[in-house]
């Protein structure tokens, strides 16, 4: 709630102030944005605030929708991301890299890194010797052999000694994929994550 009130306080000195207006007086765009920046609780948890989304959520799948923007607040359109970062020492990669067979996507959903299984085998053994451990989790671990465009990560003396291996797991999601950059004092922004889950 202290997010709310703080962000509602902000907003309020950059979109009412010529006329003294109060928050329930806002325009839709106004409201969306202030329910998106609540943060504890979330909009879902602020009576004010759900039916504004939830009026969003299904103009969104309307066609020709466009987002409600609060000119005031100088926040433009939200933007979204699906994914987490991936974690340290690994890379976001497609799950359709290299796969001819469908439709690309542009989302990068997997978290690629290699290892070396020979350094610490009990570590790696007890992260991803369970197959069936890896197929619930949808992890993939595959050898780096000679002659493949992986050779970078082959040992140059013995082109193939069997340590390197290639571990694929799928990326994490975020619970709040969308956000808002909301304008501070000085130009500086604050990013505000939200979801739009009824």
């Amino acid at each position: 709630m202290k997010h709310l009130l703080y962000a509602a306080a902000g907003l309020a000195a950059l979109t009412f102030a010529p006329t003294g207006a109060k928050a329930q007086d806002a325009s839709w765009g106004c409201q969306v944005l202030l329910c998106a920046a609540s943060q504890n609780p979330s909009w879902q948890g602020v009576p004010y605030c759900v039916p504004p989304m939830k009026k969003l959520i299904a103009a969104m799948s309307r066609p020709g929708f466009d987002w409600p923007i609060c000119q005031g607040a100088k926040a433009g359109e939200p933007g979204r991301e699906e994914f987490e970062e991936c974690p340290a020492g690994s890379h976001p990669a497609s799950s359709n890299d290299g796969d001819d067979l469908g439709p690309r996507r542009n989302e990068d959903d997997q978290c690629v890194r290699i290892v070396d299984r020979c350094e610490n085998r009990g570590e790696f053994n007890r992260l991803y010797g369970d197959e069936e451990a890896n197929q619930r989790n949808r992890t993939t671990v595959k050898v780096l052999r000679s002659g493949s465009h992986n050779d970078d990560f082959l040992n140059r003396d013995n082109r193939y000694n069997g340590c390197k291996v290639q571990i694929t797991s799928p990326r994490p999601r975020r619970a709040n994929p969308w956000y808002f950059d909301i304008p501070k004092d000085k130009g500086v922004k604050e990013r505000f994550w939200f979801n739009l889950r009824t």
